[in-house]
């Protein structure tokens, strides 16, 4: 069973960094000190909880942060908390430091690690931070927002150049295997073409035909959005410059979209999720993951939202296609 009484917090931030993380751990700090509790923050994720990295947390130590990418408390990825007895450890960590409740910011592979907390007895609340967009029970991640505007500056740019040379871009974005920044990117940046690892008719033969009855119609330019899910951008150039006889470049934005002050959104929605967190901990609820829809901030249990499934829009999609004409 989990502990009842929360007099200390924990807080730390897993796996992939995303803008916004930092509003959330301000927020949780915050909240939990202004409602007379402890804070302990947990420096570079689970492998960090493992190696017994933590400190004591102040209002100061979180000031002038909130407008900071990346992670204050730094992320790291652990394959030891993958096994049971790295999860029975970092339990054991937590009692160890009077750690009652741990908050834990990162994706669906973060969540499988605060579930597990869980079942060892320390209370856990999951806030979602991601830029992929790929969690199935809420229509909002942490860091989403601001990496879908740092993309579509980015595109913005690269679109500039290949009008005034008459390019074709194959132009790639980050998401792992979820094609949400693609599609936003896609709608946002007005390509004429979106390729995305959910959708199963990506005909390259069909685009390369595409380009040429473009090319036909007098356009001057061709912007190929490629989500990270398919990849190959540098070699799809390559094969569609042979093809079309148009000058064709690959662009592959990466890590910069994980990186830039967060957008307004990613500070008022993580502050609000992270101010949520503590709240749920101190109701005694425990193996929870922070979500919104249709306008509110709602909270699932950890194993009914890792067992949901989440798939691009449809009607969103359509859109795209009928758009890019």
């Amino acid at each position: 069973m989990a502990e009842k009484v929360i007099r200390t917090i924990g807080v730390l931030t897993s796996g992939g960094d995303a803008p916004g993380m930092n509003a959330a751990i301000r927020a949780v700090v915050r909240t939990a000190l202004g409602k007379g509790l402890k804070v302990r923050g947990i420096r570079r994720g689970y492998s960090g909880l493992l190696n017994e990295e933590i400190i004591d947390l102040s209002a100061r130590d979180v000031s002038d942060t909130i407008q900071r990418g990346g992670t204050i408390l730094l992320t790291a990825r652990c394959e030891e908390m993958r096994t049971p007895e790295g999860q029975q450890k970092a339990a054991a960590i937590c009692k160890k430091y009077g750690i009652d409740g741990l908050v834990v910011i990162g994706g669906d592979g973060s969540f499988k690690g605060a579930q597990k907390l869980s079942d060892f007895g320390v209370n856990t609340i999951g806030l979602p931070g991601t830029i992929d967009l790929d969690i199935a029970c809420t229509e909002y991640t942490i860091g989403f927002d601001t990496a879908v505007n740092t993309a579509m500056e980015a595109i913005d740019k690269v679109r500039d150049t290949s009008t005034s040379h008459e390019r074709c871009s194959v132009i790639e974005v980050m998401g792992r295997d979820a094609g949400y920044l693609a599609l936003w990117c896609g709608i946002a940046n007005g390509a004429e073409k979106i390729l995305l690892p959910e959708e199963h008719d990506y005909d390259e033969a069909k685009i390369i035909a595409d380009i040429k009855e473009s090319r036909k119609r007098g356009k001057k330019h061709y912007i190929i959005i490629n989500a990270e899910g398919i990849g190959d951008s540098m070699n799809m150039a390559k094969r569609i410059e042979k093809e079309t006889g148009m000058e064709t470049r690959a662009t592959i934005l990466g890590h910069m979209q994980r990186g830039g002050s967060p957008t307004a959104k990613d500070r008022v929605y993580a502050s609000i999720m992270g101010s949520l967190a503590v709240d749920l901990l101190l109701e005694e609820k425990t193996n929870r993951v922070v979500g919104y829809k249709h306008g509110e901030y709602i909270d699932f249990d950890i194993n009914e939202a890792l067992a949901m499934q989440k798939g691009i829009p449809e009607y969103q999609y359509d859109i795209a296609k009928q758009l890019a004409i």
